[in-house]
């Protein structure tokens, strides 16, 4: 076999299945025979739906699918820690290596013409086989899927930074806006990181069922112009940490106003404004802002040991699994936004 399928997004909300040749690995790469490839909402807002992303988010016509897990199939010369057989994420971002963002592990923040995004500048995980270069690799634990391993990819090491940088622990009562797949990771991580009570909002009806169903959350609610006191009421006058996934204006106000004195707020969703009044709703309660932006090689390794350890499973919140031939609607579903995480997978993950 010397050819593959491979999807890529052209915009206009179509996805087209291409036969293209399988790459060989040359020095320090390794060629991956993919398990599973999930789909962020990135993707969708940002390239599916039409090509808006400039810079670090520009689409340059590659196989799509930044969110890849796999086995390690073949090996280029000069390899140091992984081998054929391997089981491992791949780190979405390929930095330059040498910058100090690099260095520290935060590829994702490399700002050098080398820098490639899997997926976006070059080839990700939307087809049976990968090439990712050695050093963008995370092994992946024995006790975890590839489906678990692929979410692991972006979504929850977001997630893990976040809550991370604002110290998430059994101190704290949290609350999470929007409750696609990364404000369900919230929820996921956040419990096992101690806190609670949690409390999870939406505007969208099937995600806060969703959310309920599984059980993710102390209190979950579809948002409405009352929400800021249900908040309070569920936790006894507000939260010590909330973290908007939702990108919106309302939910981000709705999350600095939630948070009691002293507490933190983490900004992950991407996109849109934050309108508030800098007095009251942050300076005169103490109140600190947290940005985060995916993380790093290095905490994502440190995550995916974590997760083993606590015995929970991302794969948890796959709600919908397709074949490669059936990939359209895979991104169809994820762009209506009625589901939780959707995967689409290659032999078993």
């Amino acid at each position: 076999m010397t050819t593959m399928k491979a999807a890529y997004l052209p915009g206009n909300s179509t996805v087209e299945l291409r036969e293209v040749p399988i790459p060989e690995p040359g020095y320090g790469q390794v060629l991956i025979r993919m398990q599973a490839s999930t789909i962020c909402g990135s993707d969708i807002r940002a390239i599916y739906r039409e090509h808006t992303g400039v810079g670090p988010e520009g689409y340059q016509g590659v196989i799509a699918g930044h969110e890849p897990c796999g086995i390690v199939e073949r090996t280029g010369p000069g390899m140091r820690r992984f081998g054929v057989g391997d089981r491992v994420i791949v780190y979405h971002i390929s930095g330059c290596g040498l910058c100090v963002d690099c260095r520290r592990g935060y590829m994702i923040s490399c700002t050098s013409p080398l820098r490639a995004a899997y997926g976006w500048q070059r080839d990700g995980g939307m087809a049976p086989f990968m090439l990712a270069d050695e050093k963008d690799l995370i092994p992946l634990p024995d006790e975890l899927s590839c489906l678990d391993g692929a979410q692991l990819a972006c979504g929850f090491g977001t997630v893990y930074e976040g809550l991370e940088k604002a110290g998430v622990s059994g101190n704290d009562r949290v609350l999470v806006t929007g409750l696609g797949p990364v404000g369900l990771a919230t929820l996921m991580l956040a419990r096992a990181l101690g806190a609670g009570p949690l409390v999870g909002t939406d505007i969208n009806p099937e995600r806060v069922r969703l959310a309920r169903d599984l059980g993710l959350a102390d209190f979950v609610f579809v948002t409405e112009d009352d929400a800021l006191e249900r908040v309070r009421e569920a936790t006894g006058g507000g939260v010590d940490c909330a973290v908007d996934c939702s990108g919106a204006d309302e939910a981000r106000q709705l999350a600095v106003r939630a948070t009691a004195a002293y507490g933190r707020v983490v900004l992950l969703g991407e996109g849109g404004t934050l309108s508030f009044a800098p007095s009251p709703d942050l300076l005169h309660g103490q109140k600190t802002i947290y940005g985060s932006w995916v993380t790093s090689t290095w905490r994502m390794e440190e995550l995916a040991i974590r997760i083993a350890r606590w015995g929970i499973h991302p794969e948890d919140l796959v709600t919908h699994r397709f074949p490669l031939d059936q990939v359209a609607a895979a991104y169809e579903l994820m762009d209506a936004g009625n589901c939780g995480k959707v995967a689409v997978v290659f032999d078993e993950a």
